[in-house]
């Protein structure tokens, strides 16, 4: 008799404990609102010219397509934010069904489109010279960097 009303407590603790985090996952669901910008959203470190003349090309095409990910995740939606975290609901945008399936499914054309772009530059990139790809590497890192003056060209 003991073990029955043990198993059953257990039992009811245990179907207690399910239906409850799955309460608590479909209101996280609710509240949950997607970011605008997501992914890799910046690198972990700008490089000069002479750095970048002493990496072999390997350590350069690593780096070109680092920099490419993050220009692809951030640049398209720079009117709206420059930083994660930013989601429809903080910048007033409605929460519709059609605005969020506009946002996911922009999130996966650009998840597409990194993903088709990093197949074609592994393939055709190392044919590159390098000192085109070490300027364009630091062409990209100059772009990055002036993204931390884009709020000086808003009108506050």
């Amino acid at each position: 008799m003991k073990a029955k009303l043990t198993l059953f407590g257990a039992l009811f603790f245990l179907i207690m404990g399910i239906g409850n985090a799955q309460d608590n996952a479909s209101k996280k669901k609710k509240d949950n609102s997607l970011s605008i910008i997501s992914g890799k959203v910046n690198i972990s470190k700008y490089h000069s010219r002479e750095q970048l003349d002493e990496m072999s090309k390997g350590e350069l095409l690593t780096l070109y397509i680092e920099r490419i990910e993050v220009i692809v995740n951030i640049l398209p939606n720079i009117a709206f934010a420059t930083k994660p975290g930013i989601t429809m609901k903080s910048l007033g945008i409605p929460e519709t069904k059609e605005n969020k399936k506009a946002l996911e499914n922009n999130k996966e054309a650009s998840d597409d489109y990194f993903e088709s772009t990093v197949e074609f530059q592994t393939k055709i990139l190392p044919y590159s010279d390098t000192n085109d790809l070490i300027a364009a590497i630091l062409f990209y890192e100059s772009t990055l960097k002036a993204l931390h003056t884009y709020n000086d060209f808003r009108e506050n």
